[in-house]
């Protein structure tokens, strides 16, 4: 018996989380309602994320739109659905009792309610990110869903990267300390084939070991503490990223961890102690405004709006030239760079349009970037050109992404296996033990 098709209804915020959404429901139809194109004209113009997914969907609508949307919909594709575009719908007595304002959100649902009485054999389900109006909508008994398409299926995996494997024989470790390149895997009987570039916590009852897998190689090496421009690392997880942010063969790291584990700190010191070996060092981050107002609202110049943005950035960097006396190489290298532009402090939307090749990239605060945000920056990255995205995937600020759906974590799972790409999760706060405590307690 064939399968009853869904109707799905999508809010703007889906839209504008990914225009290519109306291909992801398979062969059931998808609803535009009208009230959703209407604010889509509000973010056409502008040189944001959102401004650019409005553009493709409106481009998206024309390429499928040869005439006229009529009450059959327009075909989406083959082994797809139809798509429809609903005009207003009036208010019944239950929305108008419930929802007085007319709100985009509140029209939407009338249009939902409409389209429920309308196919009472049919499942309608509206889809948004907007997690208030999923809750009112079921208030009204309309089934409502976020958009998961680009949400990762396993977080655990997110914050466990590194393995520990324990009740090794003391011989064994002992022989991966002696090892000049290392030992086959197949030594270790791990419960599982290790991934590339997957590090290791290795362990018996009196001495343990760090490891990495190459693999390339086959071969479990030993990881060594080591120092980069005046940061020596304070834990496991921290000498892992400092030695996958120096490994040449990887061109692509994921740093993830609480606030206060180290990550720009760490990423920033990996850089400088490359930096001959690439023309530029980008330290980066997303300006993600206040009570949603756009930094134009804040007074002063260009440079005066962004500061308060990119003074975390600032702050990891005195950090590193403290370590040096003033007076050093080191200090004045640094000086140097910022004046030569060796070293750029920016937001992210102002690296668009420049070359990303032979540059070392760090992106900070990655989790509050799309999947699509991120896919741009890699898919622009140059030859001998190195990536690294730093995040907390719990501490988010955009209203419609969250721990499964941000770019980072997307971006991670995605990534994770390849050969170029490393992944290491920071579990300890290394800035205090008030600021540690805090983070556990509060």
């Amino acid at each position: 018996m064939a399968k009853t098709k869904k109707l799905f209804i999508l809010d703007t915020n889906v839209l504008l989380h990914d225009y290519l959404c109306i291909y992801n429901f398979e062969n059931n139809d998808v609803v535009i309602p009208i009230v959703a194109l209407e604010e889509l004209d509000k973010f056409k113009r502008g040189h944001d994320n959102l401004n650019y997914q409005a553009r493709e969907f409106t481009r998206q609508l024309n390429n499928i739109s040869d005439d006229s949307f009529d009450l059959k919909g327009i075909p989406l594709g083959k082994g797809l659905g139809r798509l429809f575009i609903e005009t207003g719908k009036p208010f019944s007595s239950t929305l108008n009792e419930s929802f007085p304002e007319r709100t985009p959100d509140h029209k939407i649902l009338a249009i939902a309610e409409h389209l429920k009485e309308k196919n009472p054999r049919r499942p309608v389900i509206l889809v948004t990110k907007d997690i208030n109006l999923r809750v009112k909508a079921k208030s009204l008994q309309i089934m409502a869903q976020d958009y998961t398409t680009d949400k990762i299926q396993d977080l655990d995996a997110i914050y466990r990267p590194v393995t520990s494997k324990s009740g090794l024989s003391s011989e064994l470790i002992n022989s991966l300390y002696s090892a000049h390149e290392g030992l086959p895997a197949e030594t270790f009987s791990f419960d599982r084939p290790p991934v590339p570039n997957e590090y290791f916590i290795l362990k018996n009852g009196q001495s343990s070991a760090l490891a990495y897998f190459n693999s390339q190689s086959r071969l479990i090496e030993r990881v060594m503490k080591k120092n980069c421009y005046g940061i020596d690392p304070r834990n496991a997880e921290q000498t892992f990223a400092l030695d996958a942010l120096t490994r040449d063969n990887i061109q692509l790291v994921a740093m993830t961890g609480k606030a206060g584990t180290g990550k720009t700190l760490l990423a920033l010191a990996g850089a400088l102690s490359q930096r001959s070996e690439f023309k530029q060092i980008f330290l980066a981050r997303p300006v993600v405004p206040l009570s949603n107002k756009d930094i134009g609202f804040l007074p002063g110049d260009i440079q005066e709006k962004i500061s308060p943005y990119m003074q975390p950035l600032f702050d990891n960097l005195s950090v590193i030239k403290n370590r040096f006396p003033t007076d050093s190489k080191e200090f004045r290298k640094i000086e140097q760079m910022l004046t030569d532009e060796k070293l750029v402090i920016t937001p992210l939307t102002y690296i668009r349009g420049r070359s990303l090749s032979n540059i070392f990239f760090i992106v900070d605060e990655a989790q509050n970037l799309t999947p699509h945000e991120i896919k741009t920056i890699i898919t622009r990255a140059g030859e001998g050109s190195k990536l690294v995205f730093c995040g907390d995937i719990e501490q988010i600020d955009t209203p419609y992404l969250d721990s499964g759906s941000n770019g980072l974590a997307y971006m991670t799972e995605k990534m994770r296996g390849q050969e170029l790409f490393a992944h290491v999760h920071l579990v300890k706060g290394e800035r205090s033990y008030l600021a540690e405590l805090a983070s556990r307690l509060l």
